[in-house]
């Protein structure tokens, strides 16, 4: 990948700016997308919002050429597949059929592609017994003779539209992956630098959505979506200060008169935790081995003090800032909402 490349982050109602040099972040910015701008997380016009990163980029002095774009995981499909070894023209071939299941569309419509995953057991796997030579198990067999793959498909429209949008800035798209790859590369890093947990749980409390990316290494076990998100505070604070919609947001981000703190937030934040609770206990059921004890927060929501004690007591968790996972994180003001833009950046 390009030694400088700009990281794009879009979400439901701002955009996410990273310019990254041989790894570190050199400037990050992040501004309000203009109202229905992005409708059921597309955007509904890739020349508008062209436009605006090309105006934020010569507003805060980013020059770059290259583009690297976050793909929100309502617009791909994402699945881990174990395949037999093989070429990488027979891996093209037989990709799109892994998908077959999925898609209701024509499989030609789209884009796949793929990253290899390092299995928890190529990790912690003990030194092998000594065995009768030829003497090899099955399983063993198996395992030397297949490979797992976190697998992505994109519509080609998507990835068009994508295209189109960043030449419009004046950039030029080299990749394009969803939300859960940048979260894996950002744990990658950090394992490299020796500070890693084994198990992670990354918490994105969003506007539109809160969801839960369950990793074990740099392998993704699952995503769990809850469909409340910040704007179902706005709709409580709305109801307790008798106040339009909008100027409930404002009221939110500001904490106007400590409204974080009323009755009425604090109830919704035991609500959110109590779902989140749940998504967890499940998650465990199904993973009776897994020791996850770690979850870091990320999000608009990541700022709000009062959810995130909610969260905290709730899940009996150790709770971690964005900033732990981003390299040279302590040095970003925002870096809760630029994990994605900039993870996104690194091979």
């Amino acid at each position: 990948m390009a030694k400088t490349i700009l990281g794009v982050d879009i979400g439901s109602d701002s955009l996410k700016l990273a310019l990254v040099s041989n790894g570190q972040v050199k400037k990050a910015v992040i501004v309000p997308i203009p109202n229905s701008l992005v409708k059921e997380y597309r955007v509904v016009s890739p020349e508008t919002m062209g436009e605006l990163i090309r105006d934020t980029m010569r507003e805060h002095g980013m020059r770059c050429r290259n583009a690297a774009i976050v793909l929100p995981n309502e617009t791909v499909y994402v699945r881990s597949v174990n395949m037999p070894k093989m070429t990488v023209d027979q891996l093209v071939y037989n990709l799109p059929f892994e998908f077959r299941d999925y898609i209701t569309e024509e499989l030609k419509d789209y884009y796949y592609d793929y990253a290899m995953i390092s299995t928890p057991e190529e990790i912690t796997r003990e030194a092998p017994k000594p065995q009768e030579e030829g003497a090899e198990s099955q399983e063993e067999s198996e395992q030397a003779n297949s490979m797992e793959l976190l697998a992505a498909a994109a519509p080609v429209s998507l990835i068009e539209e994508c295209r189109s949008m960043l030449r419009k800035a004046g950039l030029r798209l080299t990749k394009a992956a969803p939300t859960v790859c940048s979260y894996i590369a950002l744990i990658r890093a950090l394992e490299k630098r020796g500070g890693g947990k084994g198990e992670y749980c990354i918490l994105d409390l969003g506007y539109q959505a809160i969801r839960m990316y369950m990793f074990n290494g740099d392998r993704h076990m699952v995503t769990r979506n809850l469909e409340v998100g910040l704007s179902t505070l706005d709709n409580v604070i709305a109801d307790s200060y008798n106040v339009d919609i909008h100027l409930a947001h404002t009221y939110l981000t500001t904490n106007y008169n400590d409204c974080q703190s009323s009755e009425a937030c604090r109830n919704a934040f035991g609500n959110i935790a109590v779902e989140l609770m749940r998504a967890l206990n499940f998650y465990r059921f199904s993973n009776p081995d897994s020791q996850l004890e770690d979850i870091w927060l990320c999000g608009g929501g990541a700022v709000i003090p009062s959810l995130r004690e909610s969260i905290a007591d709730t899940l009996d968790m150790k709770v971690h800032q964005a900033r732990e996972l981003v390299p040279g994180g302590d040095r970003l003001e925002a870096s809760y909402e630029l994990m994605q833009a900039i993870g996104i950046t690194m091979d």
